[in-house]
């Protein structure tokens, strides 16, 4: 399977993306959210040159799930660029009042500059962005404390914009997930698939989990191994996936290892953080 050929991207993305450019008009800061496991990947090259003239933060979701070393490298790679950067878990209370706290010294800092400027205490708003599935709507529902944002295992939840007041200063917009017509490397397209970034209707998951267990085979071997009890894994991704699926007890009839439900279950154990804390990009 060549990812890069799937015809992913549909008319509601090109629409997201028209809506947010118009949105940039309404506010101050962009936070962006990116999967912490793969940074690269999660950044949506269009970004850079749309947010020029507005605050940006990096928020590293899902660092619990990620590699916390290569989380430690991404931090210092977006900070030696002058972006403010935070590593999270969404779900996390201590997380979130740090980040919290980090939010609101930005807007006050932007708002003193517009009263200085313009005599006006003025309300700072922010938008959140980020691709699909990668945790804005329960990001907004820890920065609010209320489940007002939909959320959800699947992408694409978040259909419509949604303003949310976090305090009589400072306000959030969230914005539908975001991906771009197309990759320039094949393996972008894999990774986003392995997070579930990618509608699973629309991947084949049984080729992406091949790819997905001879990339860890690589990257991870120890914890590969012992989730899945596999003795020898310098093997190609389809004889890994059947002998997971043996293991598992996972066999059609004839004794025949249903590759299809091992692909789904890996690939739900790797988007659950359940296999263990891995990064699969490196700023570099």
């Amino acid at each position: 399977m060549n990812i890069l050929s799937i015809n992913w991207y549909p008319g509601h993305m090109a629409k997201a993306k028209r809506l947010i450019r118009e949105d940039l008009k309404l506010v101050d800061m962009v936070i962006e959210l990116l999967d912490a496991r793969i940074p690269s990947s999660s950044t949506n090259p269009d970004f850079s040159s749309l947010y020029h003239n507005k605050i940006r933060v990096i928020v590293l979701n899902k660092a619990d799930y990620a590699d916390p070393d290569k989380t430690k490298k991404w931090q210092d790679h977006y900070q030696n660029q002058n972006m403010p950067v935070v590593a999270i878990n969404a779900l996390n209370k201590k997380d979130i009042n740090n980040v919290r706290k980090f939010l609101f010294s930005l807007a006050d800092e932007k708002r003193k500059q517009i009263r200085k400027q313009k005599g006006i205490n003025k309300t700072i708003r922010a938008m959140v962005v980020g691709i699909p599935n990668v945790g804005k709507s329960t990001f907004i529902n820890s920065i609010t404390g209320k489940s007002k944002a939909k959320t959800g295992d699947r992408p694409g939840i978040t259909k419509v914009k949604q303003w949310f007041r976090v305090t009589p200063y400072f306000e959030l917009l969230d914005t539908p997930g975001l991906l771009w017509p197309k990759f320039e490397e094949e393996l972008i397209g894999l990774h986003l698939a392995y997070v579930g970034s990618i509608k699973e209707e629309i991947i084949q998951p049984e080729e992406v989990a091949f790819r997905f267990l001879e990339e860890m085979s690589e990257s991870y071997p120890d914890l590969l191994k012992t989730r899945f009890q596999l003795n020898h894994i310098d093997r190609e991704g389809h004889e890994l996936l059947a002998e997971i699926a043996v293991k598992r007890g996972w066999l059609q009839s004839g004794g025949i290892a249903d590759i299809e439900r091992a692909a789904k279950q890996v690939l739900y154990e790797y988007q659950a953080g359940i296999i263990g804390r891995t990064t699969l990009e490196l700023p570099y």
